[in-house]
């Protein structure tokens, strides 16, 4: 007997017909055009990649007592999002916590297959970051440092080759050279945390970064006019940037522009999910700092007006991407499915509507003006993990 094909039913987000999608050995076998559309379906969309997590409903990727049960709960909820794929994001934090950290992710990737699917790469942002008050974010001062490959190597060592990102200040000393290394090496650098000169981040660009990490956010609340950072980040074509579209972290005049000026094919929706994320109303400690997580969701360090990472994920992202833009559900999809490819290399099919695609698929409920999408059903190639 042949392997059996699972067939699943819903709208396509990207040409609004319904469709028959058959999966069979965790790929994209055929996709049928039904005969009539069924306005009652779902919509069907490939799985979201988001490729900036730090952690979600207590547990963190930085935390002194990581487990896989930690990573465990993160893909789980991230999956409740309609999320299939992220990278799992360090912050700033003492040196044998980050190698201790990567061993864990990476030998859970090792001897798990549906960890391995759900995490493609890991990004390292921070320690080398600015520690100006502002560019330093929620990030612990105490443990930014100054650039170092031989740190990188142990990191990749610890992780297995698995590190896909380092998000640095291009202003801190010996930063254009590890970029130039690092980069040989084919991780992608990203600038962020950063209150470097535009003259700074031109350097970094031709030295091999190609990302910004959350452009627009830690930086200084006062810039100058017209020769800043976000600026010049964002007049870079060689740039991609990630955004965090959460209605808190920028406002929807700012994400307009930034769409308008970047491009949608040079944007990406970021979460940005910190521990404190998804819990209740409150004040919960996280490392040495206290972070109160806010009647509407969003984070901040208690009393300082100060953010600490993100408390929604890609589910309300994408709504209010739209919202904030007036672009479609089809082309507001394509910035957290083909985008991310375009940094973080995957297979070429990667986060499409099409036959021979791994069967990574989120089905959902969504009307124009909507919160968030709702979330029905989600398939990691092809298992049901939602």
């Amino acid at each position: 007997m042949g392997e059996k094909i699972m067939k699943i039913r819903g709208i396509s987000v990207f040409n609004k017909k319904s469709i028959e999608v058959e999966i069979k050995g965790g790929f994209i076998e055929n996709i049928n055009l039904l005969t009539r559309n069924e306005q009652k379906l779902p919509y069907i969309s490939p799985g979201f990649f988001d490729i900036q997590v730090n952690g979600y409903k207590g547990s963190d990727y930085s935390l002194e007592d990581f487990s896989e049960e930690h990573l465990r709960n993160i893909i789980s909820n991230l999956a409740a999002s309609g999320t299939t794929q992220h990278i799992p994001t360090i912050v700033s934090s003492p040196r044998e916590r980050i190698l201790k950290n990567l061993e864990i992710i990476s030998k859970a990737i090792n001897t798990s297959l549906d960890i391995k699917e759900a995490i493609p790469g890991i990004h390292i942002e921070g320690p080398f970051i600015s520690s100006e008050e502002g560019p330093r974010g929620c990030h612990d001062p105490s443990f930014i440092r100054e650039p170092n490959f031989e740190e990188f190597r142990q990191w990749q060592e610890a992780a297995e080759g698995r590190i896909v990102m380092v998000t640095i200040a291009p202003e801190r000393e010996g930063s254009m050279d590890f970029i130039k290394k690092v980069t040989c090496t084919g991780v992608k650098i990203a600038i962020g945390h950063t209150g470097a000169t535009p003259e700074i981040i031109k350097e970094a660009i031709k030295a091999g970064a190609q990302f910004s990490t959350h452009l627009g956010n830690g930086s200084y609340p006062i810039l100058p006019k017209v020769n800043n950072y976000i600026w010049e980040q964002l007049a870079a074509d060689e740039l991609f940037a990630g955004i965090i579209c959460d209605g808190f972290h920028l406002p929807s005049s700012v994400i307009k522009v930034f769409a308008r000026a970047k491009g949608l094919e040079r944007i990406i929706l970021t979460s940005d999910a910190a521990f404190a994320g998804g819990l209740k109303p409150g004040i919960y400690k996280w490392e040495n700092m206290e972070v109160e997580v806010f009647k509407d969701g969003h984070l901040g360090l208690a009393g300082t007006g100060v953010l600490a990472g993100a408390g929604h994920l890609l589910d309300w992202d994408i709504a209010h991407f739209i919202r904030f833009t007036g672009n479609n559900l089809g082309n507001t999809i394509l910035l957290c499915t083909v985008n991310p490819v375009k940094v973080i290399k995957m297979p070429h099919n990667y986060g499409k509507l099409e036959a021979g695609a791994p069967a990574n698929l989120t089905l959902f409920h969504y009307q124009t003006g909507d919160d968030r999408l709702r979330i029905i059903r989600t398939l990691s190639k092809g298992s049901v993990i939602f």
